[in-house]
């Protein structure tokens, strides 16, 4: 009784077969696996689950998500693209308004201006 488990479970459990479940989670888990690192860390549940559904596995996102936590996969969340505008807090020189809103000239391609619109 060393291993402190029935003469008769430890028989059973040499014997046993893997089950069907076990082996649809195995096979689960490396497509999840795949798809994890083939999108470079950056899917979740939600967009893994839809890849599987298109694969043909019926599974849940919640199944996914549980999977993906038990194999320590997290997705990498990138910040939203945010626009950087003119920063007018510096200390470089400024170019002179040379033009300074006088938009009325007496020849043409004697002025230009130009704008920059986000």
């Amino acid at each position: 009784m060393t291993l402190h488990v029935s003469r008769s479970g430890y028989y059973k459990w040499r014997t046993e077969k893997t089950s069907t479940h076990m082996l649809r989670k195995a096979a689960i888990m490396k497509r999840i696996q795949y798809h994890f690192t083939d999108h470079q860390k950056r899917y979740g549940s939600p967009k893994i689950t839809r890849l599987l559904h298109q694969e043909g596995y019926t599974v849940t996102e919640r199944t996914v998500s549980v999977y993906m936590r038990h194999m320590k996969l997290r997705s990498i969340v990138s910040k939203t693209y945010r626009v950087q505008t003119t920063d007018s807090n510096h200390d470089h020189p400024i170019a002179p308004n040379t033009l300074n809103q006088q938009f009325k000239i007496r020849k043409p391609n004697s002025v230009w201006v130009t704008d920059i619109t986000y």
